[in-house]
């Protein structure tokens, strides 16, 4: 068997990098990993979903994830506009990027970090947005420890090629990950 996750975000947000970097966490462990992009006419700031597989066997679906066991949201504000829980399975996981403490679904185990906070003071900004996706998956891992912080942070420094980049998208995972709580 397998976890299947989907990250909803915006097009600029990072989601298919933050999948890739889950993917590469988990390959790090030892298990079989996917990150699947779902690519239509996206432009920046327009609704994203991505989505990856985990497993301790290889993984003979490759499709997109119907019901998953864990989403992960980069907007907040995009819980007006798309149903982030469809599909999601009854003992299923959010993981949210919230300015607030509380959440919006009370059937799900719900898990809230301020990743937008996190990528501003860290400096993570491309042209006026704050890239969330590290914080997302460092918060990912503890939320739901199908990777461990250090495969995370290990990913992140062999998918950026600039050290100082490297350090503050490493730094970005590892402060969500120690201020992530059930909401």
């Amino acid at each position: 068997m397998y976890t299947e996750l989907r990250f909803h975000g915006r097009g600029g947000q990072g989601a298919v990098t933050a999948a890739t970097i889950l993917a590469r966490a988990a390959l790090f462990e030892g298990k079989w990993a996917q990150a699947i992009p779902e690519f239509g006419a996206e432009r920046r700031g327009a609704p994203v979903r991505v989505y990856a597989r985990i497993s301790d066997k290889p993984i003979q679906v490759h499709s997109t994830v119907v019901e998953p066991d864990i989403v992960v949201v980069l907007d907040y504000e995009l819980l007006k506009l798309v149903d982030v829980t469809e599909g999601l399975k009854p003992e299923g996981i959010v993981v949210l990027n919230s300015p607030v403490n509380t959440s919006p679904f009370p059937k799900f185990r719900t898990f809230c970090v301020n990743a937008t906070r996190i990528a501003k003071d860290l400096n993570l900004v491309v042209s006026g947005w704050p890239t969330v996706n590290t914080a997302m998956v460092g918060a990912l891992a503890k939320a739901s420890g199908v990777v461990s912080i250090d495969s995370v942070v290990k990913a992140i420094s062999e998918y950026f090629s600039s050290p100082s980049l490297a350090k503050a998208n490493s730094d970005a995972a590892v402060k969500a990950f120690e201020e992530i709580t059930q909401c």
